[in-house]
């Protein structure tokens, strides 16, 4: 990975010094910094900017020496200059690189070594307009101008947003909107040059045998797209399709991927820091990947040892069983939250987005501890409706990302991903002997059917208290 990937000088901003000022009875240490620079390779027009993000540490942990920074020093540096600086994504990779650099590469700190610096570098990650989070608290005919595909569709604008409202109108999720849009979106431009009167039934089969035949897209793609097309015919066409020719895929049975228990404790060994508490979390709750993501600090309850899962998919909430062993870890890293929460509040910036109108029924609720989320980004964002900067969650590819590098350094012969772990929580329930309809609570599925994919061992009967299999390895 390039060290200096995306590192340009930020329109406007004023150069630091060429010559940068040396520390106080260390004359030659920035000399020694600069040729650390060169060793690994970062451009000569941007090592002037390393130098001012390494320097800029140096003045927030004075007098402590580079030796003998600690963790906490490292961490919370990071969102604080990230506020203090209004730095972009790129701008927070790069203060992050300068930092690794410095106390890796140069000070040889003893603390350096237990920091996951590929997780920070992840960790400033923007969400953009079009991230289901942020779209969310767009109006329909905002979400559809965010995103930059449709920019040269402006005359399909009415349609697509209209589309847009429907789907809102009826409550669909942002995620099941964006979808639709999208795949109305695509019809279109296959359908280029006709008007919107003139779509018709053939229109929709040939587009669907085009995705079959030309695009080679798996079933259950192509009746996503035969859904989406279903809704924009009958809602806002006003015109029911009938008996196609080429009506829905079959979507063939896949078995998940389900990780024994010590394929599980090898991947934790693979991975540190926030992610590896979010991938516990993850295999001990059985949560779904943004599930765990947007989960906010209300949502914990420690006394009962209990998660409470809200508006999970199809709007749905549950409770799934907290892990003993993720109680204090848990309690460890709300309080270094916590700690960043209220500078934020101090800095003006504590407000974060709530679901639905919440935040004009109470005004406060935006500032208040329990609904910030229990993972936030380490820098803040800009919101493209109101201008309002908050503190989002992290982005979900963070640990998308540190799962399937984990599952390689671990040397494990599957496709390993995030969401193997909601796998395993579930099959290694059953294999405990626990109700399949228990599992199927905690799961969220709407239809035992679904769950009956895990079922590798004979099911109990009757309902068991359950213990988290996180709690057994």
């Amino acid at each position: 990975m390039s060290r200096a990937s995306g590192s340009r000088q930020a329109p406007g901003a004023a150069a630091p010094a060429t010559n940068p000022r040396r520390e106080s009875g260390n004359p030659s240490g920035w000399d020694r910094y600069v040729s650390v620079l060169e060793r690994n390779r970062i451009p000569a027009n941007q090592r002037r900017w390393y130098v001012l993000r390494a320097e800029a540490f140096v003045d927030a942990v004075r007098p402590t020496r580079m030796g003998e920074v600690s963790v906490g020093q490292i961490t919370t540096f990071f969102p604080r200059y990230a506020r203090e600086q209004g730095l972009n994504e790129w701008q927070f990779r790069q203060t992050v690189d300068a930092v690794q650099l410095l106390l890796v590469d140069l000070a040889q700190s003893k603390a350096s070594r237990e920091i996951d610096w590929d997780f920070w570098k992840e960790a400033g990650r923007a969400l953009d307009a079009a991230h289901p989070t942020v779209a969310r608290a767009l109006t329909p005919d905002e979400a559809v101008e965010a995103q930059p595909r449709y920019a040269r569709s402006t005359e399909q604008y009415p349609l697509l947003k209209r589309l847009a409202r429907a789907l809102r109108a009826r409550r669909y999720s942002i995620r099941t909107e964006q979808s639709y849009v999208d795949w109305a979106h695509r019809f279109l431009l296959f359908c280029a040059g006709q008007a919107e009167c003139d779509l018709a039934q053939s229109d929709v089969e040939r587009f669907l045998a085009h995705l079959a035949i030309e695009r080679s897209v798996s079933a259950s793609t192509q009746n996503q797209a035969l859904n989406a097309l279903v809704f924009l015919f009958r809602e806002i066409l006003g015109q029911p399709l009938g008996d196609m020719r080429f009506g829905r895929a079959r979507r063939p049975p896949r078995v998940p991927v389900v990780l024994t228990r010590e394929e599980v404790r090898a991947l934790f060994e693979q991975i540190s820091g926030t992610t590896a508490l979010m991938a516990r979390l993850m295999y001990g709750t059985g949560m779904r990947l943004m599930e765990c993501i947007r989960l906010r600090v209300g949502d914990l309850d420690f006394g009962h040892r209990l998660v409470v899962v809200r508006d999970g998919k199809g709007g749905k909430d549950r409770v799934v069983p907290l892990p003993e062993r993720l109680v204090g870890p848990l309690e460890a890293h709300l309080q270094e939250v916590r700690r960043l929460h209220e500078d934020d509040v101090q800095a003006g910036v504590g407000d974060v987005q709530l679901p639905d109108a919440l935040a004009r029924k109470a005004p406060n609720a935006p500032r208040e501890w329990i609904w910030q989320f229990v993972f936030p980004s380490a820098n803040l964002s800009k919101d493209p409706k109101t201008g309002c900067v908050r503190r989002h969650h992290l982005h979900e590819a963070t640990l998308q990302r540190a799962v399937k590098q984990a599952a390689e350094k671990a040397g494990i012969p599957k496709r390993v991903n995030s969401h193997s772990l909601r796998h395993s929580f579930a099959t290694h329930l059953l294999e405990a002997g626990y109700d399949i309809r228990t599992v199927q609570e905690l799961l969220g599925h709407a239809d035992v059917s679904t769950t009956m994919i895990y079922t590798h061992v004979l099911n109990r009967p009757g309902v068991v208290p359950v213990r988290s299999p996180a709690d057994t390895i």
